[in-house]
């Protein structure tokens, strides 16, 4: 039995496991109320961050690193293709993009807008970060304009790597998507995988429903 510790990127997790239809166990992180006393988390990955995971004797961190060791050890799977398929490339380019060049600039840029003192939330690290993000996505949306998924014409890991960054940076509230991202974001989370994966992950929906709230607060 996987175990995957923790939500926030492990909801990309999460989905993998889905699509592959591999049994797996989601053990809850409050990183809220911190994991000083969370001895078996700390077990796991002494640094204290999310996710991580154990199979057996393995234990591993970072999203994406789990994600390619999941499909190398429990596949093979099309949702990563072989070295030799014409869509490889584009397939490594992208798993890797969504969180090199998309998800990790755009949380900072969240935290900066969200949880950072009024006088600091403009900073200039933020606005950085916020063209970084900017200028990669722009590689997504050419990608999405000529083919239905990033690395072609099926679904793969790599659409599972964008789409969460696609969506933290929605609903950070520091970004506006276009038509293009904002239909193959849709599409992607219409996906029965993705769908169970938001069933299992409590902490994630009740975060999605508090920024909701949080919205039309504003609103009002």
């Amino acid at each position: 039995m996987i175990t995957v510790f923790g939500e926030g990127r492990g909801f990309r997790v999460v989905w993998l496991l889905e699509e592959m239809g591999l049994p797996y166990k989601l053990r809850r992180v409050d990183l809220v109320a911190g994991v000083e006393n969370d001895t078996e988390f700390l077990a796991i990955n002494p640094a204290g961050f999310i996710p991580a995971i154990q199979d057996g004797d393995t234990t591993m961190v970072e999203s994406i690193a789990i994600m390619e060791y999941l499909m190398a050890r429990h596949g093979p799977t099309p949702l990563a293709p072989a070295s030799t398929d014409a869509t490889f490339p584009a397939y490594q380019q992208f798993l890797h993009l969504g969180e090199a060049g998309l998800a990790a600039p755009i949380y900072f840029v969240n935290a900066s807008r969200n949880l950072a003192p009024e006088a600091e939330r403009q900073n200039w690290c933020a606005r950085f970060a916020l063209e970084v993000f900017q200028s990669r996505l722009g590689l997504v949306t050419r990608q999405l304009v000529r083919s239905r998924y990033v690395a072609g014409d099926g679904f793969t890991a790599a659409d599972i790597s964008v789409t969460y960054a696609l969506e933290l940076a929605q609903r950070g509230g520091s970004v506006a998507l276009g038509e293009v991202e904002l239909a193959y974001v849709a599409r992607m989370c219409r996906r029965d995988g993705y769908l169970r994966a938001m069933d299992a992950c409590h902490d994630t929906r009740a975060w999605i429903a508090k920024l909701a709230s949080r919205a039309d607060a504003g609103e009002a």
